[in-house]
């Protein structure tokens, strides 16, 4: 018995696309990157700050809080998060250890 999709008009595109698509790619007319190419390329992502990554969480703030931090990021011309981060650090530091 044939799967429903392959009986509906959609399942018939995908089912071309899907043979279309199975084909292989001839990269050998790609030459390798030099070493100075591989050099100026930019690193895609954040880059890593210290010796552990950062680690990501979701918190809550007071929009007026934000809108501060934010503010003060700008006059700094750092990142807004990047000065929270600092912030909390300094606590930390300060009043915790």
């Amino acid at each position: 018995m044939a799967k429903r999709s392959d009986l509906s008009a959609r399942g018939g595109r995908a089912a071309a696309n899907v043979r279309r698509t199975r084909r292989k790619i001839d990269f050998s007319d790609i030459s390798e990157s030099s070493v100075e190419q591989l050099k100026v390329m930019r690193r895609v992502g954040r880059p890593p700050l210290g010796d552990e990554p950062r680690q990501l969480i979701a918190i809550r703030v007071d929009p007026g809080v934000l809108d501060q931090f934010r503010k003060e990021a700008r006059r700094r011309r750092v990142g807004y998060q990047t000065l929270i981060n600092e912030v909390l650090a300094a606590h930390v530091r300060k009043d915790v250890a």
